[in-house]
C-alpha cells in the first residue's frame, strides 16, 4: 500500500479543518483565514493545495462519503445474513455508537444546502447519493430475495430510506434537543422492514 505524501496529508488536514469550521459556523463564515487557523497553516498554503474554497468543499463531500463507507464495512464485518448487513448499514449512517459524529452530520447538512446553490458541489453530492442508493438497493434486494419477495421495488424503497436519513440529519442539526434519542436508526430499520414485508411474493 502506497504511503501518503506530505501534500496528501496536508490536503486532508485542510479538508478536516473546513469540516470543523463549517459545522460550527456554516459555509459562508468558513473563510480561508478561519480554515487556515483551524488547520494550523498560513492562508497562502491553502491556495497552494486548493485553488478556491469550493474545491475544499467538493473534496469534503468525497471524504465524508468515504468515511460512511468505511464505517459500514467495519460494522458489517460480522454480519451473517442480509438483514444483519442492512442493519449494519443503517447503524453506520444513523446509529449513535462508535464512530458517530455530530460534526460530520452538521457538515453533511451544510453540504446538502450548498449543493442546491453550487453546481460543482451538486455534482459531487449527487455522485455520493448514487453510490449510497446503489449500495442500499443491493442490500434491500438481498433481503427481499431471502424472504422470497420480488426485488422490483428495491430501488424505490432504498430512496425512501435515504430520504429518511437526510431528514434525520436535518433534524439532528436544527432540532436535536427535541427529538427522541436514537430514534433515527430504529425508524429507518422499521421503514425498511415494513417495505420488505409489503413487497409482493416472488412467483
Amino acid at each position: 500500500m502506497a504511503r501518503k505524501s506530505n501534500s496528501d496529508f496536508r490536503r486532508a488536514g485542510i479538508v478536516r479543518a473546513l469540516q470543523t469550521v463549517m459545522a460550527k459556523q456554516g459555509y459562508e463564515k468558513a473563510t480561508i483565514q478561519a480554515i487556515a487557523a483551524e488547520a494550523g497553516l498560513a492562508p497562502g498554503l491553502l491556495h497552494y493545495h486548493f485553488k478556491k474554497k469550493q474545491d475544499i468543499l467538493v473534496s469534503l463531500v468525497t471524504t465524508l462519503a468515504d468515511y460512511g463507507q468505511q464505517r459500514f464495512a467495519e460494522l458489517a464485518g460480522a454480519a451473517e445474513d442480509p438483514g444483519a448487513r442492512l442493519r449494519a448499514y443503517i447503524e453506520a449512517r444513523l446509529g449513535l455508537g462508535p464512530g458517530a459524529s455530530q460534526e460530520i452530520v452538521a457538515a453533511w447538512v451544510m453540504i446538502a444546502a450548498e449543493a442546491v446553490r453550487q453546481p460543482e458541489v451538486r455534482e459531487a453530492f449527487q455522485r455520493a447519493v448514487v453510490v449510497e442508493l446503489d449500495l442500499l438497493t443491493g442490500l434491500l434486494a438481498d433481503c427481499l430475495r431471502e424472504q422470497g419477495r420480488q426485488e422490483a421495488e428495491a430501488r424505490k424503497l432504498a430512496a425512501g430510506v435515504l430520504a429518511l436519513m437526510e431528514g434525520a440529519y436535518q433534524l439532528a442539526c436544527a432540532a436535536g434537543e427535541v427529538m427522541p434519542t436514537g430514534y433515527a436508526a430504529e425508524a429507518a430499520m422499521r421503514y425498511a422492514v415494513l417495505g420488505i414485508e409489503a413487497s409482493a411474493l416472488s412467483g
